[in-house]
């Protein structure tokens, strides 16, 4: 029987599970794919909003500005990249400039740090690649750039460490509840009890709420693709530069990654699936243009989408259902979710969790981990002694990104566990480089194989169905 069953392993799922893991609560995770991170937290801009954007007086901006401010010392304990890169509104006209100072005192209302409009000039020295057809910018200097994945699997893989236990696989079909207790059954026939239940599963918010008896809660999916470039134009910009938002969200950005690549996108259309198409790819192009007119597009390296849940209140759901007792719905969480995220957890345990179980402080948690991949940035002198005690740090296996075979044993055997290519890829950068993994992808596969006591033929992409051979000819 466990206290808490957290359903769904996105960031927010993570998150929640890592802040349960500083009390005496016995907890698990559940996750429908075959690992944590493969819904809309695996596919996002990385964007650490500032928190102008969203309706004074929403859950939005409460915790996108809440969490904003955690955000530099929340990545620090998990040892994930972060850079405060701030962040621009680029204004093309008049009347957009005026919009900025709207913009600029709603968020002094939500609690927003040094909001400045200013004009071209200042723009120009800022981001001198910008359109010469921008008239000013509202700049946020507490904007900033996080990579979702890594803070996801860091936050999973930590809450771990600390006792919570992870669940993949895991395809909820039925949800019965007797008395005080949840009984949850898998498509496989597994079977997990808990007294709590935390619905974070995303695009299935509402399916999940529905089965556990509450039928009130809304979740559609919108899809947005990406461009992401090659490192080699990573400084083409400095801060994250955005569009004047419309009602389908923040538009088209133009943003470094932590990795310092570009990464241009998303679009905005109200359906289902993770598939790039022609005209989804054209617009992003045409529109970054706008932006930045020689934006080397000629260095894109890779081309994706991904999906994220909005509900029908067009504001984040964060509360115990009205209609099931102990069910809590954090649901219809798109952007600024990621940001939002360390937030909502807090907010979860301690207001609502903590409130109804009064459980003890765990004194042994451990809010520290150590980086998934860090080998190319040690000194050499540290590279040869960490080599000497352990020689598969000595061996290159990603020649893009550097990434050496200790890093990804080490990424198959720590919490969350890797199981596949694409599950070593997230959370090593084997595979993310100029070449996607045509250089590396046998040797990881071979390397999982190994590791994993399983033939060749049965390592997977990401997950059953996903197989990267289907039979050996000699």
């Amino acid at each position: 029987m466990y206290d808490c069953i957290v359903i769904g392993g996105g960031v927010v799922g993570g998150t929640i599970l890592r802040e349960l893991a500083k009390y005496k609560l016995h907890t698990i995770m559940l996750e429908k794919q075959s690992d944590v991170c493969m819904g809309q937290s695996r596919a996002n801009s990385g964007i650490v909003h500032a928190g102008y954007d969203a309706l004074c007086g929403t859950n939005k901006a409460k915790f996108n500005v809440a969490g904003n401010k955690m955000m530099k010392e929340y990545c620090a304990e998990l040892g994930v990249k972060y850079r405060n890169n701030g962040s621009l509104v680029v204004a093309f006209s008049d009347e957009e400039k005026s919009a900025l100072k709207e913009l600029k005192s709603r968020g002094e209302k939500n609690g927003v740090d040094g909001l400045k409009v200013i004009g071209i000039k200042e723009l120009k020295k800022m981001e001198p690649n910008i359109s010469e057809k921008a008239v000013g910018a509202l700049f946020a200097p507490t904007g900033g750039i996080v990579c979702p994945y890594e803070l996801t699997i860091a936050a999973i893989g930590n809450a771990m460490d600390n006792g919570a236990e992870l669940l993949t696989d895991f395809d909820v079909v039925r949800i019965e509840k007797r008395g005080e207790t949840f009984d949850i059954f898998s498509k496989d026939g597994r079977e997990v009890k808990g007294k709590m239940l935390i619905n974070c599963a995303g695009l299935g918010g509402g399916k999940i709420a529905a089965l556990a008896g509450d039928d009130s809660v809304r979740v559609m999916p919108r899809k947005g693709e990406y461009i992401l470039l090659d490192r080699e134009s990573g400084n083409f910009v400095s801060h994250t530069l955005f569009f004047a938002p419309t009602k389908l969200g923040k538009g088209v950005l133009v943003s470094q990654t932590v990795d310092n690549n570009i990464l241009v996108g998303p679009t905005a259309v109200e359906c289902d699936g993770t598939d790039t198409t022609a005209d989804g790819l054209k617009y992003i192009m045409e529109k970054s243009r706008e932006m930045c007119p020689n934006l080397p597009l000629y260095n894109t390296i890779t081309s994706f989408a991904g999906v994220r849940a909005f509900c029908d209140r067009h504001d984040f759901i964060i509360e115990e259902s009205a209609k099931v007792g102990n069910l809590i719905n954090c649901v219809g969480i798109e952007s600024p979710g990621l940001t939002s995220a360390p937030a909502i957890a807090k907010y979860v345990a301690e207001e609502i969790i903590c409130k109804r179980l009064l459980p003890e402080k765990n004194e042994k948690f451990n809010p520290v981990r150590k980086p998934d991949y860090f080998f190319k940035n040690l000194s050499a002198k540290d590279k040869n002694v960490l080599i000497k005690r352990n020689p598969s740090y000595g061996k290159i296996v990603c020649r893009c990104e550097q990434i050496t075979e200790g890093e990804i044993i080490r990424a198959i055997k720590e919490n969350p566990p890797a199981r596949s290519v694409d599950a070593v890829k997230r959370r090593t950068r084997s595979g993310m480089g100029r070449c996607q993994g045509g250089f590396c992808q046998p040797q990881v596969a071979e390397i999982l194989a190994r590791e994993l006591g399983v033939l060749f033929e049965d390592v997977t992409k990401s997950g059953i169905g996903s197989e990267l051979v289907t039979e050996k000819i000699k």
